[in-house]
């Protein structure tokens, strides 16, 4: 090997010729031959091409701070030749100047024949950050903004593939839904959102929905991005220059993957390569790629695209929200209902351009923003409830934004939109939910008056059974997934259950499993065994019974808006049982004065390893009112056609006066879910995607000696002693079903065995035990930093959980409380509500987060309480609607 000295000597002059040539040689090089001619702009006199002094000067700087002083003397040189075309020169101040007058921005011509350096940490687009998308829409004027907006994004398009609207303008509008817990004001960002994008780029506004509800497709449509932690790591280093350890040094002090890629891009100081803008229909094409990405190669193919995005992202905040994209952890708080909201009154304000070069067919559906702006309170409320109801119902029975965007943006906000997205089949519709009672004697005081059926409620897999003119069958669960495979016996099964005349048809069951031979109930816990996907008809050990209970769609016909006595003799008239096989879930019709004689048919749905009974009203009777809840958003609606009786308004609740209490807010214009008194009469109509007290549930486990909650662990302490090294205590909450928000309701530690804090404690891992710096699948499970959709204000726990786990709860009490925030102004003006000695009893793996106990639940156990008087401070809402 070469001697010290002999090292040394490469360093020399006389070893020059020999040395690697640097990014300085290029830069001299380069300046040398674009500033020979002497029309060009001045340079800087040590700088000077050709001269000693520059290669003095190019030996004694560094590659960077070079880089630094080319730069800006290419910045200055555009800027003169700026001034002397009379072009605006591009500053903070002259975009909002640009913004306030509508006109568009001088984009810097580009310099051909140049190496372009651009500092990535701050290149954000000043414009997208200018327009106040947090403003009431009431006063936001899209059109003051949407000629500029064109024109820039037309420019950064020009020689790029997708082309249309920024995907910095939608980041923009996630950092302002991010930096907010009011739902008003999530609301309304959306809102504006949304409305510049239908009157500037109808084209981005479907992309843009799929992206801001953090999905590429529904759930029934089998597109998964299927991509690792480590395919995000290796992009994050390749892209930013980390290596593995500061890679994990970053998320050990962050966390977030998201959080991780905007501080690594931050570090990524300069970059030789102009990254293409990014654009929302982009981005949203190339996670499409990276789904449909299968077979050889696939795996290469997918770290391309992410490697893409990743060095196209401008800026931390791109990046931060393209990682977070791609671990599909969005984090914004923007949920499904919130969005429909976002829509409805996007569209009731804002109408897409006509289509060049045609005729423009759209229906004008939009109300004037100032006329509204005049509107009382609860005429405005009362204006928006049409439209979400509208847009909720649509979405419900065809649960798509690819068919109900399109919709939207040819019709608008009407009710031709309830045809053009009404229920079809092979696409399943949201099921309808029940209500919670506690007990048989409170079920039958909800239902005094009106005749009922009680049903067997099956301790099985609800499924939604679809079959068409040529006995093609799909099968869906109730979140919507497909289980056609799982069921290949179910699918040979349906075509021979059709009756004479029956071509094509959307029922409703139970399947259970059971004892082939003598029709014996099993346990849910059998029906978890059997195989999940690609199950062969020979290979099946565990035998299914399809218990059948309602159906919503005949020969081309929806029945949604039948009475269910009509639908159910249509149900048992037309199709064929088949014992053990197919047949109906077993029920009684009785009356509130049928007491024993329902209290006998419980037994024997228990006896019978059932989970209780369905309850459910058979007709509509509109002269009957409502004995129970107040008539809230999820219960109105235009859909079934009957004439809602009105009750005397009562006393308006002043209940939910912390901000953002409300989704259905407007911004200071906003709606009060509860302003009246109105109760209607229960309805006996099928209503997808509601919880209604048209159906009640009575469960075994609600007549024990405890009640329970479902609730989600939303944070945990380190343990102390022998648990140091697992969580506990553990945060839980409760779900605002108005506002979307996940309300802390108490923390505890009982009820765990050593198993499953171990379990728990690796599921729910903070990244700080993994040396190989990758941002893992275990690591998105958990947050630094509090999600802005969490509501407590407590103790700082010692790490955020990533809410998506549903855990069963037992409780000796429920108190007023001044930490927790759950169901504040529900019972108590400034004071929430917690539980006293709470032990964990089970994980509900059947349930999502979207079905956990809700705050108005919890409020009515508390008023239900023996010991707890009902509350006389005039703030309480009426029984609320109970809960699953």
């Amino acid at each position: 090997m070469p001697s010290p000295t002999k090292k040394r000597k490469l360093d020399t002059e006389s070893g020059k010729s020999t040395q690697p040539r640097g990014l300085e040689y290029f830069f001299s090089k380069q300046r040398n031959n674009g500033g020979s001619s002497s029309s060009s702009a001045p340079h800087s006199p040590q700088v000077t091409a050709g001269t000693s002094k520059t290669d003095a000067d190019a030996v004694e700087m560094t590659d960077e701070e070079l880089a630094r002083k080319l730069q800006a003397e290419w910045d200055e040189e555009n800027r003169r030749e700026q001034q002397g075309s009379n072009l605006p020169v591009t500053t903070v101040a002259s975009v909002h100047e640009a913004v306030e007058k509508a006109v568009p921005l001088a984009l810097l011509p580009a310099k051909n024949n140049t190496l372009s350096l651009q500092s990535v940490a701050t290149a954000e687009d000043l414009l997208a950050t200018t327009i106040p998308l947090e403003e009431s829409p009431l006063l936001f004027e899209p059109t003051k903004y949407t000629t500029v907006l064109q024109k820039q994004w037309a420019a950064a398009s020009s020689g790029s593939g997708s082309g249309g609207a920024s995907y910095a303008f939608l980041t923009r509008c996630f950092v302002l839904v991010n930096a907010t817990q009011s739902r008003i004001k999530i609301v309304d960002t959306l809102v504006n959102c949304l409305r510049i994008l239908i009157e500037a780029d109808p084209a981005s506004l479907l992309p843009a929905v799929w992206l801001a509800t953090n999905a590429i497709s529904p759930p029934y449509i089998s597109l998964e991005l299927g991509l690792g932690g480590s395919a995000i790591s290796k992009a994050l280093k390749q892209v930013c220059g980390l290596d593995a350890r500061s890679l994990k040094s970053l998320f050990d002090k962050h966390g977030d993957p998201g959080d991780v890629a905007y501080e690594a891009k931050k570090k990524q100081a300069f970059t030789l390569r102009r990254p293409e803008p990014l654009t929302i229909r982009g981005v949203y094409q190339a996670l499409v790629k990276v789904a449909k990405s299968q077979g050889s190669g696939s795996v290469e193919a997918k770290q391309r695209i992410v490697d893409r995005l990743l060095q196209d992202a401008r800026g931390g905040e791109e990046s931060r929200y393209v990682v977070r994209t791609l671990c599909q952890h969005l984090r914004i708080g923007a949920v499904k209902t919130t969005m429909l909201i976002a829509l409805a009154r996007a569209f009731l304000l804002s109408r897409p351009p006509p289509p060049a070069g045609g005729l423009d067919e759209t229906l004008d559906t939009r109300r004037d923003p100032k006329a509204l702006a005049a509107m009382k309170k609860d005429e405005l409320a009362e204006v928006w409830a049409r439209a979400e109801e509208i847009v909720k119902a649509s979405f419900a029975r065809r649960p798509n934004y690819n068919d109900l965007v399109p919709a939207l943006l040819e019709i608008g906000v009407s009710n031709e939109l309830l045809l053009r997205c009404g229920v079809a089949l092979h696409i399943p519709l949201r099921p309808m939910l029940g209500s919670i009672t506690r007990d048989l004697g409170e079920m039958l005081a909800k239902l005094q008056g009106r005749a009922f059926t009680c049903e067997y409620k099956y301790d099985g897999q609800r499924a939604q059974v679809h079959c068409d003119r040529d006995g093609t069958v799909s099968i869906f669960s109730r979140h919507l997934e497909v289980m056609t495979d799982k069921y290949p016996d179910l699918v040979s099964l349906v075509p021979r259950i059709r009756g004479e005349g029956v071509d094509s048809f959307i029922l409703e069951g139970e399947v259970v499993a059971v004892d082939r031979e003598s029709g014996e109930l099993r346990t849910f816990q059998t029906l978890t065994n059997r195989a999940r996907k690609d199950v062969a008809l020979g290979s099946i050990t565990i035998d299914v019974c399809l218990f059948a209970f309602d159906l919503m769609f005949l020969n081309g016909q929806p029945l949604l808006d039948r009475p269910l006595r009509e639908r159910r003799e249509l149900l048992r008239s037309l199709f064929i049982e088949i014992p053990h096989h197919f047949t109906w879930v077993k029920s009684i019709d009785a009356t509130s004065e049928d007491g024993d004689t329902v209290s006998d048919f419980f037994k024997g749905a228990t006896d019978a390893k059932c989970e209780g009974i369905m309850v459910k009203i058979l007709d509509n009777l509109t002269d009957v009112l409502y004995t129970g809840g107040l008539v809230g958003d999820e219960q109105d609606g235009p859909v079934a056609p009957v004439t809602v009786a009105v009750a005397p308004a009562k006393k308006k609740s002043k209940a939910k006066t912390k901000a953002g209490g409300d989704a259905g807010g407007d911004g200071g214009n906003g709606t009060d879910k509860k302003t009246g008194g109105r109760r209607k009469p229960l309805l006996s109509t099928y209503e997808p995607d509601k919880r209604l007290d048209s159906w009640l549930k009575v469960k075994k486990d609600y007549n024990s000696t405890f009640d329970t909650l479902d609730l989600i662990p939303v944070a945990a302490w380190h343990g102390m002693g022998r648990k140091a090294k697992w969580w506990s205590p553990i945060l839980m909450a409760v779900r605002n079903e108005e506002s979307g928000s996940l309300e802390a309701v108490t923390k505890f530690m009982s009820g765990f065995t050593d198993a499953f804090y171990k379990a728990n404690r690796a599921f729910y891992d903070d990244g700080k035990g993994d040396e190989s710096g990758d941002c893992d699948a275990k690591s998105v499970n958990t947050r630094s930093q509090k999600p802005s959709f969490v509501e407590y204000y407590g103790p700082e726990p010692d790490v955020w959980f990533e809410p998506q786990e549903v855990w069963e709860m037992a409780f000796a009490d429920i108190t007023v409380s001044p930490t927790y925030t759950a169901a504040i102004g529900l019972v108590n003006e400034s004071r929430g509500l917690s539980l006293r000695f709470p032990r964990f009893l089970r994980k509900r793996e059947d349930k999502s987060i979207d079905e956990a106990s809700t705050s108005d639940f919890l409020a009515g156990l508390y008023r239900k309480q023996d010991l707890r008087p009902a509350d006389t401070s005039g703030n309480a809402a009426d029984d609320a609607d109970d809960e699953d």
